[in-house]
């Protein structure tokens, strides 16, 4: 029953195996192995691009923050959400690399709308050299609150993006959970949508840690190589990155893994509506829950051997009946099993 984050899941065995099987004999070393010719093909071929610069890196962070160095100036702003990845758990990366700074866009649901980003890119770029310029804007998908942006919401934010002269990152590091969730193709999610360069996540997602960042103008492609040695992020045993993308990419094992994650949230979030006490925030559209329940009710979950964060105070110390959040994740191996117990717990 561990709910806290679906990067505390394990690597599934497809990945390991790969791995295994890539350690063996001598590969060229950053990025030049032949596992990775493989894999830039077929992450090509997944999203329709045949002309795009695709590039690893281990950590999400790196991921983000190295694609929008690549798109921002020093002297321009980012446009996201106040509830975005980039602004919340980044530890101020995407500021370090680019020199850029982040200006917070209102939300709803964690997702901003084509009314406030255009308000917000009106706002900035307007003082000449005495204020920042309007540089990309940035979106999460999945959101920090477990919201899917469908795929006219995004076309919407890109085009407003785009009538200021901006380009648009997509932060995926649950880009397949969201995928699944529309039922739409990668191509469609991107750069059909208007989107200019993708971070697209595997750790998440079942992998032991990667991330793919996909560039679709290639003319980007040199600065984002350059920015990723300078940034201390082009591995030297690269083949082992590769070998895991390829697992990912192999029979659709991203699609299984993020399919599976979403179903036990299906699960968990029908068994949540159907407690009386409890109270969910936002739209359940991925694998990400934000619920309402009564201290008691953490108490004897926490008891039970449930692990999930408590997001607004002490479960342990004050009023049984105070309403506290709760933040619950699943990933690819979460079973039907450990959520039926999970209910089983919170219902008597």
């Amino acid at each position: 029953m561990y709910f806290t984050s679906d990067n505390a899941g394990p690597a599934h065995p497809k990945v390991l195996q790969a791995l295994l099987n890539a350690n063996t004999g001598y590969a060229q070393g950053y990025g030049a192995d032949p596992i990775m010719d493989e894999v830039r093909q077929m992450v090509r071929d997944m999203f329709e691009a045949p002309e795009a610069a695709v590039y690893l890196v281990a950590t999400g962070t790196a991921a983000n923050s190295i694609l929008l160095a690549t798109l921002a100036n020093p002297w321009d702003t980012i446009f996201c959400t106040p509830m975005a990845h980039i602004q919340e758990d980044e530890c101020n990366a995407p500021e370090f690399y680019s020199g850029a700074k982040l200006t917070l866009v209102p939300a709803e649901n964690a997702k901003m709308t084509p009314a406030t980003l255009r308000t917000a890119m009106l706002a900035e770029g307007s003082r000449g050299v005495h204020g920042p310029q309007r540089g990309p804007v940035s979106i999460t998908q999945v959101t920090e609150k477990g919201t899917v942006h469908s795929v006219d919401e995004i076309r919407a934010l890109t085009d407003v993006a785009h009538e200021f002269g901006s380009k648009v990152h997509l932060d995926g590091a649950r880009f397949c959970n969201a995928l699944v969730a529309l039922g739409c193709s990668a191509a469609e999610m991107t750069w059909k949508a208007g989107i200019d360069v993708v971070s697209f996540g595997g750790t998440k997602n079942g992998l032991m840690g990667v991330e793919c960042c996909v560039i679709f103008d290639p003319k980007l492609a040199w600065e984002f190589e350059l920015r990723r040695k300078r940034g201390g992020h082009l591995f030297s045993k690269h083949r082992y990155l590769s070998a895991q993308m390829k697992a990912y990419l192999t029979g659709d094992l991203w699609r299984e893994m993020a399919v599976s994650a979403n179903a036990t949230t299906a699960q968990l979030a029908e068994g949540l509506r159907a407690h009386n006490r409890a109270e969910i925030l936002y739209p359940v559209d991925a694998n990400i829950i934000f619920c309402r329940l009564p201290r008691h009710d953490h108490q004897r979950l926490l008891a039970a051997g449930a692990m999930f964060y408590t997001w607004d105070g002490d479960p342990d110390v004050g009023d049984p009946d105070e309403m506290l959040t709760a933040r619950f994740v699943t990933d690819w191996s979460m079973t039907a099993d450990q959520v039926a117990r999970f209910l089983q717990v919170l219902r008597v």
